[in-house]
């Protein structure tokens, strides 16, 4: 055993740690897993600073700013919230069609998507051809999608008028009508439901077989084991599409604006619509974050659009919160085995 060496003739004698000897090694090879870590995760970092981290510190600074992206951003405090929340006269009617597609789109995708993936976990034959005819909607883009929808949709010449018209029945005008727009969007949406209906088919064919069998041995008939077998099972998976579709839905852009443009362009038969009809007809495709293209990259109101935008990423976040808060009455959490 090593002792220490002693510091008078009168010292007593103390043999060294072995802790204490191996301390600053351990510190060395923490410090390398440290580096390692840091050093595979560093794509991740470096995409999150670079494309999420960075442009919502600015995007909140912005918003505190006039900006028209040709002179440098000037303070302005909260002027641009007291426009948006008091002034702006466009924002609560996109507002209100925001609200209104969450709250038809949102309930309709899960049911269609879980009804159905019920029905291919049911199917005896062909079930991986149905799942590709169910699925392929949704590899469609959405540029595309909404294309083949205002033609399918279209009033004069579209195949579902000339059907309604051979069976004696006065086609509405679709995506030409402030009051048949939303729910022309609201099919496009259901239309390409896929990849929710993959996610409910997995979780559907994940449910234990040993709970179906005790429920019929109990006399459970088929709808008493969708009630209290098959929902229970995949409420996480429920959670997850209601969260994941009504964040999309606070997002909804793409389609709207699509369609809106198409439209007006069939209409007045111009050459460049788009940028004068966003919302067209009547504002009734007129969503928040269609408002927000406008105001930002139409009207170059880039302070008042970064406000808008960090509104929008507040109300996101809340509405999250509020549903996951809630889901504890509802969703089934097994017990850890």
């Amino acid at each position: 055993m090593r002792l220490r060496p002693a510091a008078d003739a009168g010292a007593v004698s103390v043999p060294a740690s072995p802790a204490l000897a191996r301390r600053p090694g351990k510190r060395r090879a923490a410090w390398r897993r440290r580096r390692l870590v840091l050093l595979l995760m560093s794509p991740w970092i470096v995409g999150f600073t670079v494309f999420f981290g960075y442009p919502l510190v600015m995007s909140v600074y912005l918003s505190f700013t006039h900006y028209d992206l040709l002179s440098s951003p000037r303070w302005i405090g909260t002027a641009n919230y007291r426009y948006l929340f008091h002034d702006d006269p466009q924002v609560w009617t996109a507002v209100k069609n925001t609200l209104w597609y969450i709250a038809v789109a949102v309930p309709l995708q899960v049911l269609f998507a879980f009804g159905i993936a019920l029905m291919l976990a049911r199917a005896r034959r062909g079930v991986g051809i149905f799942r590709t005819i169910f699925y392929l909607p949704a590899l469609a883009p959405p540029v595309a999608a909404t294309l083949g929808f205002v033609y399918i949709l279209n009033p004069a010449t579209g195949p579902v008028n000339v059907l309604l018209g051979h069976l004696g029945v006065q086609g509405p005008l679709w995506f030409h009508d402030p009051h048949w727009s939303k729910p022309a969007l609201v099919a496009l949406t259901v239309w390409g439901v896929g990849n929710t209906m993959v996610i409910f088919l997995a979780a559907v064919l994940d449910v234990p077989r040993h709970l179906y069998e005790s429920a019929e041995l109990d006399g459970a008939g088929v709808f008493s084991r969708l009630r209290w077998v098959t929902l229970p099972s995949i409420s996480p998976v429920i959670l997850f599409a209601v969260v994941f579709n009504v964040i999309q839905g606070l997002q909804y852009f793409t389609q709207a604006y699509v369609a809106a443009g198409v439209a007006a362009g069939q209409a007045s038969q111009a050459a460049d619509v788009t940028a004068v009809n966003l919302g067209y007809p009547q504002d009734s495709t007129l969503f928040y974050p269609v408002l927000l293209y406008q105001h930002g990259f139409t009207d170059f109101q880039m302070g008042y659009a970064s406000a808008m935008s960090v509104l929008l990423l507040v109300v996101s976040f809340a509405i999250t919160l509020v549903i996951v808060l809630n889901s504890r009455r509802w969703v089934y959490q097994a017990a850890p085995r």
